[in-house]
C-alpha cells in the first residue's frame, strides 16, 4: 500500500542548468551569453534553434523564458497552437523577450504577427529593443514561410541541435540513477527509452518519479513497477 498520495505527472521546471546537452554544449554557451543582451538599450540578434523532435528545442526555449522572468524581465512564450487558441495577439510594449516555438507550423495570419514582432524587436518606434527567440524543425533557409520573415530569421543567430544517441542517453540515465543511489537493469533502461520521450530532461524527470514511487511502495524499480506507476498517473 502506498504511504501517501503521489504527485506524479509533474515535470521539473525547464532550466538551462538541467538541459543535458551532450553534443549540443555550444547552445548553452550561446543562450547564456545571449540572455545578457536582453536589455531595452541593446539590440540583440534574433535566435533560431532547429532540430528534430526530441532534440530539446522546447526545453531550451522555456528555460530561457524562465531565466528571463527569474531576473525580472517580462516576456511571452507561445506555440502556434497557443496562438490559435488565443486568437489575435496584440503586441505588448512592455515585453522584453518574445519566444515562439515551432515556427514551421505558423499559419499565414501568425506569420504576419511574427513579422510584426520582428519590427518591434529590431526597429522599435519607442527605441526599446526586444529579444526574439524561435525554434523550428528545419534549417532557417528551408522554412516554408513568407520570404521576408524567413530571411529575417536566417539573418540572426542560427543553431542546429543534434539528437543525442541512444547510448549517450543510456549513459546519462545510468549516471543520474547512480547519483540517486538507484540501480537500473538493462531491461528497465530499454523499457524507459521505448516508452518515454527521447528528450533527456523528460527521461530524468521520469527517473525522479520512479524513485519516489519505488520509495513510497517500497519496491525495486522494475518494469512491473513502472507499469503500475503509469496506471496511477
Amino acid at each position: 500500500m502506498r504511504q501517501e498520495s503521489l504527485d506524479l505527472g509533474l515535470k521539473p521546471e525547464q532550466r538551462l542548468e538541467n538541459f543535458y546537452a551532450g553534443p549540443n554544449q555550444g547552445v548553452l554557451e550561446l543562450l547564456n551569453n545571449w540572455l545578457l543582451s536582453v536589455e531595452p538599450h541593446l539590440r540583440p540578434l534574433p535566435v533560431y534553434i532547429w532540430g528534430e523532435a526530441g532534440s530539446g528545442k522546447t526545453h531550451l526555449l522555456k528555460a530561457v523564458m524562465n531565466a528571463a522572468r527569474g531576473s525580472g524581465k517580462k516576456g511571452v512564450y507561445f506555440t502556434p497552437e497557443d496562438l490559435h487558441l488565443a486568437g489575435e495577439l496584440v503586441f505588448d510594449p512592455s515585453w522584453e523577450l518574445m519566444v515562439i516555438d515551432d515556427v514551421h507550423l505558423l499559419s499565414k495570419e501568425q506569420e504576419a504577427m511574427l513579422f510584426n514582432w520582428f519590427i518591434n524587436s529590431l526597429q522599435p518606434s519607442d527605441g526599446r529593443y526586444r529579444a526574439l527567440l524561435m525554434s523550428g524543425d528545419r534549417p532557417a533557409a528551408d522554412l516554408i514561410i513568407r520570404e521576408d520573415l524567413r530571411t529575417r530569421i536566417a539573418g540572426g543567430l542560427v543553431y542546429g541541435l543534434q539528437v543525442m544517441g541512444e547510448q549517450d542517453r543510456r549513459e546519462v540515465l545510468v549516471q543520474q540513477a547512480n547519483l540517486r543511489g538507484l540501480a537500473l537493469r538493462a531491461e528497465v533502461l530499454d523499457f524507459m527509452l521505448v516508452r518515454f520521450s527521447r528528450d533527456l530532461s523528460s527521461l530524468v524527470g521520469w527517473l525522479d518519479q520512479l524513485d519516489r514511487y519505488a520509495l513510497q511502495t517500497q519496491r525495486p524499480i522494475t518494469i512491473p513497477l513502472i507499469k503500475d506507476m503509469l496506471k496511477d498517473i
